[in-house]
């Protein structure tokens, strides 16, 4: 009966969801529209808290360049860490829905077979096998009986054993599956908390800028009238140099900043280089940072430099998979050189890292950073929409947003591979 029970109560649970509503169900209604207001509020109040605890935030680091870019570094490594650990979290729900999703099918697939194995069950309780001593006449029907029940028993308990089991890892999934959509909405939540610092802190970053915002318009206009007229990435990045002030004046820091380094910094110089969060130039020579650089944003390479294009080429960068509205960083110091839309590549950052080198970085869905500016490594740069913004991208065969990531040496593309950081070199940070 015990197992009737079980089995009445899993086939017949979407049937009572079905039901019509108790006279009480009204009031039920009420009462979780109430909470419902309630939470509203409090997530309101929430919110509000947040809002002033970055006004507050703000206010202390106004003025202190090297506060502020520790503050958006460590920011923009906490947006990074919440992004792989929602990611993980997705996936693991995935995998509890399949699980879950299995078992049910199991239990459809037997449901007959512990049907019948059930009736025969209630047959044999209503009518039992009648005993020998009682009546010997009836001897060859309690043989008969008693055979069935020695073939039927173990498939029962069998059953029995498995369906228990089956129940068991049902009900654990439910409780995993919660506790994973619990985390979930933890993690979204705390995410929407740091992009909103990420934000605010970007923002103040480009209010202390020491640039006029005439010239900086000025500049801007130019560029995009250069971009118009250019009809590839080395034309555009040529033009720029001779006809942009602010791009003429990064090369010169770039090729400032790589003579001071290549005066004989030792290995501890260049590590309280890469470890001050106020330099104005990069910390290490762009070809010494072989080993250094952590990609720009996290995902999987869904074609790697070199990988055939599709069109009887080589592809001359590398596009990898993001989330959506994914945060971009920037993998080293350098100079923005070039930020706006540019022909099939959407919305185009270039990255002057000094010696020659030039970071590409295309397919977000918005640029955070200005032309002139200086960014250091790990930099938030950018970030991605909801879906591929580039136009090569469509060979690609995936909805979600594509960051290309290219590196340029004297205006020819190189393999970036060997600047990734390793397991052991991501601990330093630039």
């Amino acid at each position: 009966m015990l197992l009737a029970g079980l089995l009445s109560g899993l086939f017949a649970a979407p049937a009572r969801a079905q039901a019509p509503a108790e006279p009480g169900a009204g009031q039920g209604a009420g009462q979780d529209q109430q909470q419902r207001i309630e939470r509203l509020d409090a997530e309101l109040k929430d919110s509000t808290a947040v809002q002033q605890r970055l006004a507050a935030e703000m206010a202390a680091l106004e003025g202190d360049r090297a506060k502020l870019n520790e503050a958006l570094l460590d920011t923009a490594i906490r947006v990074r860490e919440t992004e792989a650990k929602l990611d993980a979290s997705e996936q693991r729900l995935l995998l509890l829905n399949r699980e879950a999703a299995d078992i049910k099918e199991s239990l459809e697939a037997r449901r007959a077979v512990l049907a019948e194995v059930l009736g025969g069950l209630v047959r044999l309780g209503r009518r039992p096998p009648p005993a020998l001593m009682v009546r010997p006449d009836d001897a060859l029907q309690s043989i008969r009986s008693a055979m069935m029940l020695g073939a039927v028993l173990p498939e029962l308990k069998a059953e029995t054993d498995l369906l228990a089991s089956e129940l068991a890892a049902q009900e654990r999934v439910r409780q995993d599956t919660a506790r994973e959509r619990d985390a979930l909405a933890e993690l979204k939540r705390s995410l929407a908390d740091e992009r909103a610092r990420t934000a605010a802190l970007i923002e103040e970053k480009k209010n202390s800028l020491q640039q006029g915002e005439a010239a900086l318009t000025e500049e801007k206009t130019r560029a995009a009238a250069l971009a118009a007229e250019a009809g590839n990435v080395r034309e555009l990045m040529e033009r720029m140099e001779t006809e942009i002030s602010a791009t003429r004046k990064a090369a010169q820091e770039a090729a400032q900043s790589e003579a001071q380094q290549g005066a004989g910094a030792g290995p501890a110089d260049r590590l309280a280089a890469l470890q001050n969060p106020g330099r104005l130039a990069p910390g290490v020579p762009f070809e010494d940072a072989r080993g250094l650089l952590k990609l720009p944003v996290g995902g999987a390479v869904l074609k790697a430099f070199g990988a055939d294009d599709g069109y009887g080429g080589q592809e001359k960068g590398m596009s990898m998979g993001t989330r959506i509205e994914a945060q971009v960083a920037s993998p080293s110091d350098g100079w923005v050189v070039y930020a706006g839309p540019f022909r099939s590549y959407g919305q185009l950052l270039i990255i002057n890292a000094g010696g020659g080198y030039h970071i590409l970085l295309a397919g977000m869905d918005k640029i955070t950073v200005e032309l002139g500016q200086f960014v250091l490594s790990g930099e938030p740069v950018g970030v991605m929409g909801r879906g591929p913004q580039l136009v090569s991208s469509v060979g690609l065969g995936t909805a979600q947003p594509i960051l290309y990531v290219e590196f340029r040496k004297d205006g020819n593309s190189i393999d970036p591979t060997p600047w990734w950081a390793t397991s052991e070199s991501e601990k330093v940070r630039g």
